[in-house]
């Protein structure tokens, strides 16, 4: 099995090598040996830095994407959580189309003032532009 290097991973996969240090560190990869000073990686660890990118981007914490491989850094993906963070993400979606929505309506809306116009107070009352305060 040819090893990767440290750089090698990380320009392969697009992680700061200090990253896959500390991924290292808190146990979401593991490193086969060294090469000098150098970490040596299975191909496999690419794999895994793709899914935690993408755990990432999806909004889990290291922690929670730590949980999503097995001890032997496979991936055991637990399916009622990515439905459930996909359904935050839709409902994010939402709120965000409908604020991108309001603020093209508000940048080109004719009416003299933005609170006569019909269509900006339904974008209102649609809910994401009341703020929580």
């Amino acid at each position: 099995m040819k090893l990767l290097d440290i750089g090698e991973v990380a320009e392969r996969s697009g992680v700061a090598a200090s990253a896959l240090r500390y991924y290292e560190e808190i146990g979401l990869i593991t490193s086969i040996g060294r090469k000098g000073l150098r970490r040596q990686f299975g191909r496999e660890t690419l794999l895994q830095l793709s899914l935690i990118t993408m755990g990432k981007a999806a909004g889990f914490s290291l922690q929670e994407i730590a949980g999503m491989f097995g001890k032997d850094g496979q991936p055991d993906l637990p399916r009622g959580q990515l439905h459930a963070r996909a359904d935050a993400l839709e409902a994010q979606i939402r709120e965000l189309s409908t604020l991108r929505d309001a603020l093209r309506h508000v940048a080109d809306c004719p009416a003299p003032s933005h609170l006569e116009c019909p269509k900006f107070q339904k974008l209102l009352r649609a809910g994401t532009l009341t703020a929580k305060v």
